[in-house]
Order: structure tokens, then sequence, then C-alpha cells
């Protein structure tokens, strides 16, 4: 059985997982669209890089990075543009704060628990969230 010599277009030859220039384009999407529907980077990040073959292990802390820094930069925007903006765009600071806090909470848990938990068990977990969400969200829709 032949091997091949290099590995699929936009992956890494040393570790076999995406490269920066592969997951960049990606990347700065989720970022625009977490920022404009205020979700979060991470909940659109994570499956993205879990699909393109990167461990859980790496997309979890990968993806609350992006969701920190997609919600820092979002919320100062919000805030900043409060005063003149038509409506009441303001940030709800005790619901993003609690938000927060269960967000840390749980990174804290991942993080112990997530290296004694089998890679597979970790991705059919993180398919059916997703999963769940993206029908929780058609639903929505269609309900109108």
């Amino acid at each position: 059985m032949a091997v091949a010599a290099y590995p699929a277009a936009g992956r890494s030859r040393r570790t076999g997982q995406p490269s920066p220039r592969a997951t960049t384009a990606p990347a700065v999407a989720v970022g625009i669209a977490g920022g404009i529907y205020g979700i979060g980077g991470g909940s659109l990040l994570g499956p993205i890089l879990a699909g393109r073959g990167v461990p859980v292990a790496v997309v979890a802390p990968a993806a609350l990075a992006s969701t920190f820094v997609t919600s820092v930069a979002g919320a100062a925007t919000y805030a900043l543009l409060s005063p003149a903006a038509p409506g009441d765009i303001a940030p709800d600071w005790l619901l993003g704060l609690s938000c927060g806090l269960g967000g840390l909470i749980g990174g804290c848990l991942g993080a112990r628990l997530q290296p004694h938990l089998p890679e597979t068990a970790l991705r059919l977990l993180l398919g059916a969230v997703a999963t769940g969400i993206g029908t929780l969200y058609a639903v929505q829709v269609l309900r109108g």
C-alpha cells in the first residue's frame, strides 16, 4: 500500500493538521459572523477546525480564545456606538458577565477532563452539540 509523500493541500507536512494559511480565511469569516450576530466565534470555529482534522484538545482552547477576543471587541464596539445609535444596542453587562463566568468554569473543567476522554467521544459530543444548536436555529427560523 503506497503512502502519499505529501499531506493534503492546505495541511502542514509536519503534523498533518491544517496550516495557518488554510485556516486564516475561515477564521476571519468566523470573526466577522461572530461580531455581527454576537454568537462568539468559537461556536463556529470549533466545528470547522475539528472537521478539518484538528484534535479537539487543540480546538477547545483555540475556540475559547476566539470567543474571548470577538466578545471583548464586540462588546466594546457596541458600548462605544450605543450613545449615538438609534435604539438600544448597549451590551447587557450582567448577562454577559454571567455567561463569561459559565465559560470560565466550563473552560477549567474542560482543561482538566479533556485529557482523560477519548478523541472519538469528544468529536461525537462536539458534533451532537453543533447539530443540536443548528436544529434549534432552524426550528426558530421556521416558526418565524
